[in-house]
């Protein structure tokens, strides 16, 4: 039996040797820096469907993402100051080295995202639902002490979705 399993090994090693997967380009969904950041301060996204959609490096001040549908979405290294995104769905999306400042994050999913090394800074939560969303330590106990509300869609408490004591 053994024997079998080490030969059907070395088989599988060959083909993917002999004749390796292509690199396939990423997907053209994306926002970036080309787009020119002055174009995207105070947009309005609200409502829109962005499922899937990257906004990467930029300065997205004022944007309205109200009630946008942001599932699977990322935000990489953008500022997010004054950005509207009450009753967003951004679950299991991506924020990484973004800045949320005196942004609206009221009634928002925020289910199963990921949001490390991110900042949130004068945020209103009231009503946002981050069940098992992953946020550096530092800012869970930052958006603790203001953390109130429960989502309108889910009915959880945003206390108990942020782990909060």
């Amino acid at each position: 039996m053994k024997y079998w399993q080490l030969l059907a090994s070395f088989v599988l090693a060959m083909v993917l040797f002999l004749f390796p997967l292509s690199a396939q380009a990423a997907s053209s969904s994306s926002i970036t820096r080309s787009v020119g950041n002055d174009e995207l301060k105070g947009k309005d996204y609200s409502g829109q469907s962005l499922i899937g959609t990257e906004f990467t490096n930029l300065k997205l001040e004022n944007a309205n993402f109200s009630n946008a549908d942001l599932r699977g979405g990322v935000f990489n290294g953008s500022v997010l100051q004054g950005v509207n995104l009450h009753g967003a769905d951004f679950s299991e999306g991506i924020a990484y080295l973004t800045r949320f400042k005196d942004a609206d994050l009221s009634d928002a999913l925020l289910t199963d995202a990921m949001m490390l090394r991110s900042t949130f800074d004068g945020v209103d939560i009231t009503g946002t639902d981050f069940t098992n969303a992953i946020l550096d330590g530092i800012q869970v106990k930052k958006l603790c002490v203001n953390a109130s509300g429960v989502n309108s869609k889910t009915g959880v408490e945003t206390r108990k979705s942020l782990g909060c004591k």
